[in-house]
């Protein structure tokens, strides 16, 4: 059997050719494998209905799957991830409910990029009925495709619409094209979504009555971080695993640092306190930046910003902010 599950314990068997186990619980590549000691097995203990992502790593370094467990987990990126859950992993009764009868509409748009080169694309998301020149809410989501396909953003919005949850909103999905150039607290980012989003959305398919910013880890990150700064602009920040570990400019092996780069944007808001948001906050228990969204929410607290955290029993993945978007938006959109 390759995965054994004992009360929290759970055993991980590992294959021939195993010397490690890397996953939520190593943060995948940011820290070493957990070591695989002459075959045996690999126990942890995990908190209560945990879903934990994992996989195996051969003397070489390289990741591959289980092949004794087929459970595969929500994941976009690899395609060796997969999973193992102490007990039942708890969803949301807004993702157990029936889908909605009434379905939004999602225009779709491509323009060539001038703050950033390269094809643009976005997915307007109105909610049922919408007729233009209504003012409603707009959220600008980071990572669209992702939270649009594999997040399932618009549906449970359709949902929580249908059940007299929320008010109406639209969502703006707007894909990137380097994430880790355009989100890594970069202040061009804006001029991207002000000079080309917002034209081709505003006046022509959409009326904000206020706008929001929607993303997950690094795009949780831009933001938090946009948001705070812009109150002319925004009002609302919506931010899953945001990776509260960067600065300017830090790189680490050639690639940007959100691990040492320290907590800027903490600091930032320390001075600066973004009393003009309503923030909604969370975070898996089994990730790296489990630390920095903790203390970001207890400066939000301290400092008297209307906010919500919240953390999962999970770790840095699409299984986490799945089942966090139905409070996100009941928190940020709710209607009572």
């Amino acid at each position: 059997m390759a995965v054994s599950v004992q009360g929290q314990n759970v055993t991980f068997t590992p294959p021939e050719g195993a010397v490690g186990l890397i996953g939520d619980m190593t943060d995948w590549r940011k820290r070493d494998p957990l070591p695989v000691v002459g075959g045996q097995p690999v126990t942890l203990r995990l908190p209560r209905g945990a879903w934990v992502e994992y996989a195996w790593v051969n003397a070489a370094g390289e990741a591959f799957a289980d092949p004794d467990n087929p459970q595969k987990s929500l994941n976009p990126w690899w395609p060796y991830p997969r999973a193992a859950v102490v007990g039942a992993y708890a969803r949301h009764p807004l993702w157990l409910a029936p889908e909605a009868r009434l379905r939004g509409t999602a225009h779709r748009l491509t323009w060539e990029g001038e703050v950033f080169p390269g094809t643009r694309r976005a997915i307007v998301y109105t909610p049922h009925g919408h007729q233009p020149g209504t003012a409603l809410p707009v959220y600008y989501v980071q990572d669209g495709v992702a939270f649009y396909r594999t997040g399932k953003l618009g549906d449970v919005a359709d949902r929580a619409l249908e059940a007299g949850l929320t008010a109406p909103a639209a969502f703006v999905f707007v894909e990137p094209g380097d994430r880790n150039e355009e989100y890594y607290v970069n202040a061009r980012y804006l001029d991207f979504l002000t000079e080309e989003v917002m034209p081709r959305v505003e006046g022509k398919l959409l009326t904000p009555s206020v706008r929001g910013l929607w993303g997950a880890s690094l795009g949780g990150l831009t933001s938090l971080f946009l948001g705070a700064q812009h109150p002319e602009l925004f009002s609302r920040v919506s931010s899953h695993s945001g990776a509260f570990i960067a600065r300017p400019g830090a790189m680490r092996e050639g690639v940007i640092d959100t691990v040492g780069a320290g907590e800027w944007l903490l600091d930032i808001l320390r001075g600066a306190p973004p009393t003009h948001l309503s923030v909604s906050l969370d975070t898996g228990v089994l990730e790296w930046l489990t630390g920095p969204n903790r203390r970001m929410a207890a400066l939000l607290a301290e400092d008297g910003v209307a906010h919500q955290y919240r953390e999962y029993p999970s770790g840095h993945n699409w299984v986490t902010w799945r089942e966090a978007l139905p409070e996100a938006l009941l928190f940020l959109q709710g209607s009572g």
